[in-house]
């Protein structure tokens, strides 16, 4: 129930309202009570394979109608720091004459390209479910990086940590469980850790290729070398094959196999 009052909106009182009524309605009980939280009864599980061919048939209906329009949409999604790059790098991946409009959608969390919330997702690992295509684009390494200025924090030996969703993420958590103890100040977005450390207040962990382009930051060290990820660009099996999708998801994987020396730290440390 947490889950869903924070992908709703919704309080647990009226979504509970609403799954009663939706049980008078089919007649029949969908969900066992638990101290723990709901489960699935078998008519349940009925109901949510029908709901999720009824949401898969509703967004092919939306693909239509977007198809049908002047510009098709293709949406890419990515983490923070990846969207930051393909958008500074907007010329090569789409121009006006492409006759495509691009949404990029921003977040930490795993879009579900099954569901269409994205045609392209920009991701560490390589995708398992049978429905999804990738290609792998290269590697990412992060290391330790300070500002340039030996103040405040940065003097003192100090970190700036992740709070947030963002703590989640492996160089976060990496960071937590090795200088956790060390940690003054934290951030709760990437954008902000970067201008803390800019700022003197600490050290941090960053990609390469965020912290070898940032002239206010300087690494430290080499690259953490169990942080290194790979890159995948993943779309739909379906959509894969679809001109506009292919075309901005090839630009992608052109333009990351091309900056791979800076993706992988490869750059000198300056």
């Amino acid at each position: 129930m947490s889950a869903a009052t924070a992908t709703t909106r919704l309080s647990a009182a009226t979504l509970g309202r609403r799954v009663t009524a939706l049980e008078k309605q089919i007649g029949e009980p969908l969900f066992v009570r638990q101290q723990t939280g709901y489960r699935l009864t078998p008519v349940g599980e009925e109901l949510l394979r029908r709901a999720e061919d009824v949401e898969a048939a509703m967004q092919s209906l939306t693909r239509w109608r977007e198809g049908s329009l002047p510009d098709r949409i293709v949406r890419v999604s990515a983490g923070p720091w990846t969207s930051a790059f393909v958008c500074a790098h907007i010329g090569d991946i789409w121009t006006v004459d492409d006759g495509i409009r691009v949404e990029f959608v921003t977040t930490t969390d795993r879009v579900d390209i099954g569901r269409r919330a994205a045609d392209i997702g920009i991701r560490s690992e390589r995708p398992n479910e049978q429905w999804l295509a990738g290609r792998q684009s290269g590697k990412v390494a992060h290391a330790i990086y300070s500002g340039r200025q030996l103040i405040n924090g940065i003097a003192a030996g100090l970190f700036v940590g992740v709070t947030g969703e963002g703590a989640n993420i492996a160089s976060a958590r990496w960071l937590q469980a090795h200088h956790g103890d060390r940690i003054a100040v934290r951030g709760n977005n990437s954008h902000s850790v970067r201008e803390l450390v800019a700022a003197g207040a600490g050290l941090s962990i960053f990609p390469c290729f965020v912290g070898d382009s940032d002239p206010r930051l300087v690494r430290v060290a080499q690259p953490i070398a169990e942080l290194e990820t790979d890159q995948w660009i993943v779309t739909h099996h379906e959509e894969r094959h679809s001109p506009p999708v292919r075309k901005v998801a090839d630009r992608i994987t052109t333009l990351m196999r091309a900056h791979q020396p800076l993706f992988r730290g490869k750059t000198p440390i300056r």
